[in-house]
C-alpha cells in the first residue's frame, strides 16, 4: 500500500511538472507573440509620430504667424484710431476758428445795430425835446 501511494505522488508530481513545462512553453510563445506586436506597432506608430512632430511643427509656425498678423492689425488699427483723432481735431480747429470769426462778426453787427437803435431812439427824443425847448426859448 504504500507503494501505491508512493505511486500515486510520483505520477501526481510528474502531471504537475508536465503541466508547468507546458505553462512553460505557453508563455514563452505569448511573450514572443507580444514581442512581434510590439515591434509591428512601433513600425507601425513612428510615422505617426513623425506627422504629429510635422503637425506641431506647422501649429507652432501658423500659431507665430498669427501672432504677427494680429500685432501688425493692432498697429494698423492704433495708427488708424491716430490718424482719425488727427483729422477730427484738424477738422474741429478748422471749423470752430470760422465759427469763434463768424459769431464774433454776428456780435459786433449786433451791437453796431444796438448802436444805431439807441441813436435813433435818442435821436427821436432829442428831436421832441428840441420842439419842446423852441417852445419855451423865448
Amino acid at each position: 500500500m504504500n507503494d501505491v501511494f508512493l505511486g500515486v505522488i510520483a505520477v501526481a508530481t510528474l502531471a504537475i511538472a508536465i503541466a508547468q513545462i507546458g505553462v512553460m512553453v505557453a508563455a514563452g510563445r505569448l511573450a514572443r507573440r507580444l514581442e512581434r506586436l510590439t515591434e509591428r506597432l512601433e513600425q507601425e506608430i513612428r510615422p505617426l509620430f513623425s506627422h504629429l512632430d510635422a503637425i506641431g511643427r506647422d501649429a507652432s509656425r501658423a500659431s507665430a504667424l498669427a501672432a504677427a498678423q494680429v500685432e501688425r492689425a493692432d498697429q494698423v488699427f492704433a495708427d488708424v484710431a491716430v490718424r482719425i483723432e488727427q483729422a477730427l481735431n484738424a477738422i474741429q480747429a478748422t471749423v470752430s476758428v470760422p465759427a469763434r470769426e463768424g459769431r464774433a462778426l454776428f456780435s459786433a453787427f449786433r451791437a453796431a445795430f444796438e448802436v444805431v437803435r439807441e441813436m435813433r431812439r435818442n435821436g427821436r427824443r432829442r428831436h421832441g425835446r428840441g420842439d419842446d425847448e423852441d417852445a419855451l426859448f423865448i
